[in-house]
């Protein structure tokens, strides 16, 4: 997959119906996927939960105007592609347009060859500078531009420089080792090793003796001498991810190994010196474990000094968005795939869902998906069963169109026997009216429905209307 603007729809502020309607169709024959309204209002709205690629709006529309809306997204942060259309264009109307941020500005009669290559210099230049973006937005692999990933990175990179403990704070999935890696990378250790172990899966009764080490005959099985894992990570990081899962016994010689850089082996007599870097992460709230005689105060004011703490995804804004396209491209090159086109339903459940797992979860769903898609088409139904079902709650439940006086097949409600029947074409218009009326008017999906192309649709309304 290499250009984001091919998989977000783009946004028609028209309130000409006829007129946005054949901006949709030329935009959807040119391979876009595209979404109409009719009033600024509704386009505020809609991009309150979709998101889109770009947005192409009329300066005259009912209520707030062209003009008004592109101020108030400018305002409000959106870096969103915007193309102002109108048939009253000045070249005052341009340079305020222009001014306020807008990409393009383009005047009726539409010249529908300059609105397509508009759109592609629009969405070039956001893929350009979404590529430059993502470069810098990275730190050691880790994807995070909003302001809080950005201070993390910034605090990261000093902490690294000095030896002192750090503690990863943060709930399961963000990345906690992965910002151990990254500072240990940036650190002057990088060239000694990394040693990552989870607390929370060594046994209690062997938690010492994997830190520590063993001499030999210290306990039954111990045929032989053992280095520890702080042996392991002499000159570079020991990674003690679950730190609070750690017993309060074994909590108080990992303190004097802080202390006094030295350790002793299980069974050893004098202790030996370790030169090591603790960074250690924990996603439980390590105050309440001290009250609740859990974890050693002294341990963990001695770690907090130096704390970092990772926001969770559902805190990081636009930062999700980043990281579904990074990792559909990092899945679909692991699995020698292209990934073309990704459904707009599907990209709306990926950047909508709550994500309790965090980052590991956004990426477990989007190697899934990569997995199942074909024809190099990530499809809503590639997506695990719990973000669709969020989505449809979100959305509502299915459309069931159905007839007056008539059901639909498959429902339980028998229909009234009616006087007269009806002809197929008033069925038809009835049927083709009911499925427009549930789709709150949206003729691209009311055509979806129907099983007919959108231009057959266009036809039968104006045969209706007629």
């Amino acid at each position: 997959m290499t250009h984001q603007e091919h998989l977000l729809p783009l946004l028609v502020v028209e309130d000409d119906a006829a007129i946005r309607e054949l901006l949709e169709e030329e935009l959807n024959d040119a391979g876009y996927d595209t979404l109409g309204v009719p009033s600024a209002e509704d386009a505020l709205a809609l991009l309150s939960h979709t998101a889109v690629a770009m947005m192409i709006t009329d300066v005259r529309l009912p209520g707030m105007t062209g003009i008004q809306l592109l101020q108030q997204l400018r305002q409000s942060g959106s870096e969103l592609g915007i193309i102002v259309i109108t048939a009253f264009g000045t070249i005052d109307q341009a340079v305020e347009a222009l001014k306020l941020g807008a990409d393009d500005f383009l005047t009726k009669p539409l010249d529908l060859d300059a609105i397509r290559e508009a759109v592609f210099r629009v969405l070039e230049r956001q893929r350009l500078s979404l590529s430059h973006d993502t470069e810098l937005s990275q730190f050691h692999g880790i994807v995070g531009k909003s302001s809080g990933m950005q201070s993390l990175f910034h605090d990261a990179s000093r902490l690294a420089k000095s030896d002192a403990p750090i503690l990863i704070l943060g709930e399961s999935g963000t990345g906690k080792e992965l910002l151990a890696r990254a500072i240990h990378q940036e650190s002057k250790r990088h060239e000694a090793p990394f040693v990552p172990v989870n607390c929370a899966s060594i046994p209690a009764d062997l938690m010492e003796s994997e830190f520590f080490g063993h001499v030999k005959g210290a306990f039954t099985g111990a045929n032989e001498a053992r280095r520890g894992l702080f042996h392991s990570a002499q000159g570079g990081s020991l990674f003690l991810d679950e730190i609070g899962e750690m017993p309060v016994n074994l909590q108080a010689k990992l303190l004097r190994a802080l202390q006094e850089k030295t350790v002793r082996p299980v069974g050893g007599e004098r202790e030996e010196p370790v030169d090591v870097r603790i960074i250690a992460a924990t996603h439980r709230n390590l105050e309440k474990e001290i009250e609740q005689e859990n974890f050693r105060s002294d341990l963990f004011y001695r770690l907090e000094t130096f704390s970092l703490r990772i926001p969770p995804l559902r805190e990081r804004g636009t930062d999700i968005e980043h990281l579904v396209f990074a990792l559909i491209d990092k899945h679909a090159e692991a699995q020698s795939k292209q990934i073309e086109q990704i459904e707009p339903e599907a990209l709306n459940s990926l950047l909508n869902y709550t994500y309790p797992g965090n980052v590991r979860e956004l990426e477990n769903a989007i190697m899934r998906a990569v997995t199942l898609s074909e024809e190099g088409i990530l499809q809503h139904q590639d997506l695990p069963e719990r973000l669709r079902e969020q989505a449809n709650q979100h959305n509502g439940s299915e459309i069931t169109p159905t007839l007056t006086g008539e059901v639909l097949p498959g429902t339980q409600v028998p229909a009234p026997a009616p006087t007269r029947w009806p002809s197929l074409e008033e069925v038809e218009k009835r049927y083709i009216r009911k499925v427009l009326e549930a789709t709150g008017g949206n003729k691209r999906r009311t055509a979806e429905v129907l099983g007919i192309a959108r231009r057959t649709l266009y036809r039968r309304l104006e045969d209706n209307e007629e």
